[in-house]
């Protein structure tokens, strides 16, 4: 039985459906959907009314980055019902809206997306296309060879490729699904001849390799956090995401290989996110720099090879 003053989904679809009219319409529909349904973001977008916009624009084959000279565009019932029909799977189904597009953007750059890998969205990505990794990083073109580990869909992979563009790139992962999806990726931004993939568990399929920068964004969400995950990221492979009890199982592993991974002078960038009090608790003695991100100051750590345990 529907509770006092509940409508089901296909209430707010038909009467959408009859009143909306044009672009404008739309996107105030979609946040008000977006608000009613308690929907979660973090996926592409941190509130509601950036994406009802990409939802809406994306619906409608529209430029993603011109809003304002569509606002006000009448469309036919057919493009009115293919919005509001994905409007309502977003609402309902609680699938992040990337994946319902099979897309997502960081950086400016596109990337195929589905639920075989995380939806990109790493703040690493902003370290690369910022100075701020200039004091340690003077010169790009010194960077011969970039690993990203835990690469999944490879989004930083292909990032690094066109900021270090003498570099090889390594992704590597361990989900045989993901690196299919990163292959589509590196085969879309056209990068075959410089970025390459392995598959296995962490340095495994790596002995004996040494690299000028390793990227990471490991597994690292802790187990209490993981059993309160709002059930967007509960469409993402969980593998990818839980970190154990205190999110430092895997980043145990890595930290206890990264140097011998490293040329002298190479640095780490490991991403740790809202983990950054569990990181400092399990490294106490490491020397690390929080890098500044738009996800916070203590997400993103940079350590110097040095720094790092002998193995």
């Amino acid at each position: 039985m529907s509770r006092p003053g509940h409508r089901p989904p296909v209430a707010y679809a038909d009467e959408a459906a009859r009143a909306l009219r044009s672009v404008r319409d739309l996107i105030r529909y979609a946040v008000s959907r977006l608000q009613s349904s308690q929907a979660r973001f973090g996926h592409g977008t941190d509130n509601a009314w950036d994406e009802a916009v990409w939802l809406v624009l994306w619906s409608l084959h529209l430029p993603l980055d011109r809003l304002d000279p569509m606002l006000d565009a009448r469309l036919a019932p057919s493009e009115i019902g293919a919005v509001i029909s994905l409007i309502e799977r977003r609402c309902t189904e609680r699938v992040p809206l990337a994946y319902l597009t099979g897309e997502a953007w960081l950086r400016g750059e596109r990337f195929l997306c589905d639920a075989r890998a995380l939806v990109p969205r790493s703040p690493i990505a902003d370290l690369l296309d910022s100075d701020a990794l200039e004091p340690w990083l003077p010169d790009a073109g010194e960077i011969g060879a970039v690993l990203d580990l835990c690469t999944g869909g490879a989004s930083l992979a292909i990032l690094a490729a066109h900021r270090f563009g003498q570099a090889t790139v390594i992704g590597s992962d361990l989900s045989v699904e993901a690196l299919a999806l990163a292959a589509d990726n590196i085969d879309l931004h056209r990068l075959a001849d410089r970025v390459s993939l392995r598959q296995g568990s962490l340095w495994s399929p790596l002995e004996g390799e040494r690299f000028d920068l390793v990227l990471c964004n490991p597994p690292y969400v802790n187990a209490a956090s993981m059993a309160e995950l709002p059930a967007e990221f509960r469409h993402e492979p969980q593998g990818a995401l839980a970190g154990g009890n205190d999110g430092m199982d895997l980043i145990r592993q890595i930290m206890a290989g990264a140097r011998a991974h490293l040329q002298p002078g190479g640095l780490m960038l490991l991403e740790v996110g809202h983990e950054a009090l569990h990181f400092e608790a399990a490294f106490a003695q490491l020397e690390f720099i929080w890098l500044p991100t738009a996800s916070g100051d203590n997400s993103v750590a940079l350590i110097e090879r040095d720094a790092l345990p002998q193995a």
